[in-house]
């Protein structure tokens, strides 16, 4: 049941009681063995929710994030805003048939923005960090030609669009800039350009023309900008991260989606005041995680249909009548991450742009291609293609079965439980925040990008393919060692597809609207690479100040230290400026993100404080590490290979389990490791899977554990000991690493092992791909171009020569492999 909540003028409702009496559903399974697609036209999210989207399913490319219908409702644009190739969109709304796709190559750009003419003989697409808007002419075939752009000024990077009601004017959210401008559609020259707030999202004209409110999705307000006299008016707070907006056909109210409050306020276009707020989020007192960004207002002005991207669905909401109260009257199932929802055949059918689809699955084909020209989207940041849902707006009965299903698809009627696996007699991991554990310490260690085949494809147990192992027992020991003696996790997933998105899910447990949205373009080279880590508005939470994993322990009273994380620079370290907890428990002097450091000096210092702390009995209760060098630096000449600096992480990694085993802490401490996301390798079941492991006394029995975890789930399982809640909903929803763990400690200490890979193994002059690697920025995490540097990284390890098995695809279990329960 979606909570009820106080709006700012009047209570309003969520979805009624009543549909918590129609759930009556258990779920006895999060999903099948594996996550992506399945063959009966579903999917399983990495975090575990089933995807099971209404209506019809038409391919919408990468990244679909903008739609516009046309007038006659005739046709829809849709953006693909993808990290690799960029499309236009032509849809036949009625046939449901992609007519046309125009395609845009990097640096070419497409971002968010799509609209019609009044008299639909025109359309327009924003062209994000390439500074202009694209024009198009719909001929007498169907079919858009382009025309001559419409330049911006430098830096403005075209967002949101709108066009007045007569197709004079054009105005553009320029996201880059902090403004909004009013273009000349007759002469295709900017009128003038208006300072507004933070990142500009979105423009909404109001019934007169004489407003234009603007989104300012990088804070929490809207600007009222007066388009006559081209001056802010007013500046009206609504709540976080505010996006897509919509206008209410019959009473002209303005319905702004705020990203990361999960609520819609409704705003009076006439005096720019908050009349109220429609909560969406899932059931009472829900942490944040339901990200609406898409509205659409049925004709008659007496339903709103909002696209909730982190819940993947559509919440119906009954529009206030006489009394100003609104109703979620129920959710419509689409497939993974909705971004954009639009109405046509007269309100009677409904479009919703799926920017994930159904999930990535096998990418053994890539990204470690043998020579340039190899498909780019075996890449995990684009193997994921969108859809467009095509949806007959549903009755009562058929809304209410769509509300049953979306409830059983993200398990919120079972959101008072942690979800336990049935076959779990483990009572290591308490049930709930407090209760008493063994385990009083934990070490969680982040690294970088590798896939599960990638470092046990040839382990000898677990659901691993040889043929796309990398690095074996030579460079990788102690990773494999650890997974084989303890426990080898073969079901775990990353939840993140790159760095960018995959710290914000390793740190905050969501990856918001905001930081959704830029990544791809950062990664392609379509602009905006400032934002992928520092911006404070690509943080998730209500509150971005307080929405990382050390800001709920802080508030705990539980002691903690950090290592490298969020945290960049030549000694003394200095942590990002928005993360003032995590700052105040830093070691400064522990190298962060360089990757001309050695993991080695970092473990050096790391374990100068862990004897310190081991001498005066004051370890914190959670240390957080950041070990970074298995990204590698490619193939640039003179600097470590990519097997040595997996080496070097490798080694890094078993001296921190070899220090802590041979401790007097080694009977009460959990150690987590986990990459932020799995971007560079293949892997014959999911492009997310990843390494992972699970050290503890109460994990060292070699057992393999194919229970579908990921990312979310070791956040769960830090949260459970630790004795602090979930920060959002995908880890409140988390099943926790309960399979890992057994009743019985094993304290047999472990001796690292020192990989026969010599760490000092540089790079010669003539290693392949050499001047590519050597032009390359390793600066910051993923600044180097992943696609080339994989490259490298193949050729290094296996020959300049060598080949990749060809793509293999399938999500069905490995021959004589049982499904686990994974409840």
């Amino acid at each position: 049941m979606i909570a009820r909540r106080l709006g700012r003028r009047g209570v309003l409702l969520g979805v009624p009681a009543l549909l918590l009496a129609m759930t009556g559903i258990a779920v006895a399974a999060i999903g099948p063995v594996h996550v992506g697609p399945r063959p009966d036209g579903t999917g399983v999210a990495t975090y575990g929710w089933t995807v099971t989207p209404a209506g019809r399913q038409v391919p919408a490319g990468e990244k679909p994030f903008g739609l516009a219908t046309s007038p006659d409702g005739r046709w829809l644009l849709v953006s693909n805003d993808g990290q690799s190739t960029q499309r236009l969109q032509l849809v036949d709304a009625r046939e449901g048939v992609v007519k046309q796709s125009l395609s845009y190559v990097s640096p070419q750009a497409l971002f968010v923005g799509v609209a019609f003419s009044p008299d639909g003989r025109h359309a327009y697409a924003s062209a994000g960090g390439n500074d202009k808007v694209r024009v198009y002419r719909l001929g007498d075939d169907q079919n858009l030609v382009e025309q001559a752009p419409i330049a911006l000024p430098k830096g403005s990077f075209a967002a949101g669009l709108a066009v007045s009601r007569d197709g004079g004017r054009l105005w553009v959210a320029d996201n880059g800039s902090d403004s909004v401008s009013a273009v000349d559609l007759a002469s295709g020259t900017v009128l003038g350009t208006v300072k507004v707030g933070h990142n500009p999202f979105g423009v909404q004209l109001s019934a007169d023309g004489r407003t234009a409110h603007v989104s300012n999705w990088g804070g929490s307000t809207i600007s009222a900008v007066d388009t006559t006299t081209m001056a802010v008016r007013a500046t009206i707070t609504v709540g976080t991260h505010p996006n897509t907006m919509a206008r209410n056909p019959v009473n002209g109210q303005v319905y702004v989606a705020d990203g990361d409050s999960d609520e819609v306020s409704v705003l009076d276009s006439s005096t720019d005041t908050v009349l109220r707020s429609i909560d969406v989020s899932p059931y009472p007192d829900a942490p944040v995680g339901s990200s609406p960004d898409g509205l659409a207002v049925a004709p008659d002005g007496q339903t709103l249909y909002v696209a909730n991207a982190g819940n993947n669905d559509v919440a119906v909401v009954r529009l206030a009548g006489p009394e100003p109260r609104d109703r979620v009257v129920g959710m419509i199932p689409t497939a993974w991450y909705p971004t954009a929802v639009a109405l046509a055949d007269g309100g009677r059918q409904l479009l919703v742009a799926n920017a994930k689809g159904l999930g990535a699955g096998p990418n053994p084909g890539g990204p470690n291609p043998t020579r340039p020209g190899v498909d780019p989207t075996q890449f995990v940041g684009s193997v994921i293609q969108g859809t467009l849902s095509i949806v007959p707006v549903p009755g009562p009965d058929q809304l209410a079965h769509y509300t049953r299903q979306v409830i059983a698809n993200n398990g919120f009627d079972e959101r008072d439980k942690v979800r336990v696996p049935a076959q779990t007699a483990s009572q290591v991991i308490p049930r709930r925040p407090g209760q008493p554990s063994p385990i009083k310490h934990l070490i969680y260690i982040v690294k970088e990008n590798r896939t599960y085949d990638q470092v046990f494809g040839s382990l000898g147990k677990g659901d691993g393919d040889p043929s796309l192992n990398l690095f074996g027992d030579e460079s990788a020991p102690n990773h494999r060692e650890l997974a084989r003696r303890f426990v080898t996790l073969d079901n775990f997933y990353v939840d993140g597809a790159v760095s960018s998105d995959g710290w914000q899910w390793s740190t905050g447990a969501t990856s918001n609207p905001y930081n959704e949205h830029l990544w791809p373009v950062a990664y392609c080279n379509r602009g905006r690479g400032d934002d992928t880590y520092t911006n404070v508005s690509a943080e998730p939470g209500r509150d971005p100040a307080k929405s990382r994993i050390w800001d709920r322990l802080a508030a705990a009273g539980v002691s903690f230290r950090n290592y490298g994380m969020w945290a960049g620079g030549p000694l003394p370290a200095k942590v990002f400026a928005t993360e003032p907890e995590l700052a105040a428990n830093t070691d400064t002097s522990f190298a962060a993100l360089d990757m001309k450091i050695r993991e080695q000096s970092r473990i050096d210092e790391w374990q100068r404080e862990f004897h310190q702390f081991e001498s005066d009995g004051k370890l914190p209760a959670v240390e957080f590490i950041r070990l970074a060098n298995d990204h590698t630096v490619g193939t640039t000449p003179g600097q470590p290979t990519p097997r040595a600096m997996v080496a070097d992480n490798d080694l890094a990694v078993g001296r921190v389990v070899d220090t802590v085993s041979h401790s007097r802490y080694w009977k009460d401490t959990a150690i987590l490791v986990v990459e932020d996301d799995a971007q560079n390798g293949p892997d014959h079941v999911d492009a997310h899977r990843t390494v992972a492991l699970a050290i503890s006394p109460y994990t060292q029995w070699g057992t393999v554990d194919s229970t579908r975890y990921s990312t979310v789930s070791m956040l769960r399982t830090i949260e459970l000991l630790a004795g602090v809640g979930p920060m959002t909903q995908y880890d409140a929803a988390a099943t926790p690493m309960l399979n890992s763990f057994r009743d019985r400690p094993n304290l047999r200490p472990y001796d690292a092992i020192v990989p026969r890979q010599s760490l000092d193994e540089l790079n010669p002059q003539n290693a392949p791909m050499a001047a590519a690697s050597g032009a390359m920025d390793f600066g910051a995490a993923d600044a180097a171009p992943e696609q080339v540097l994989n490259q490298a990284i193949w050729k290094s390890v296996k020959g300049a020569d060598s080949a990749m098995p060809a793509p293999r695809h399938t999500v069905q279990p490995g021959p004589g492999r049982e499904p686990p329960d994974d409840r």
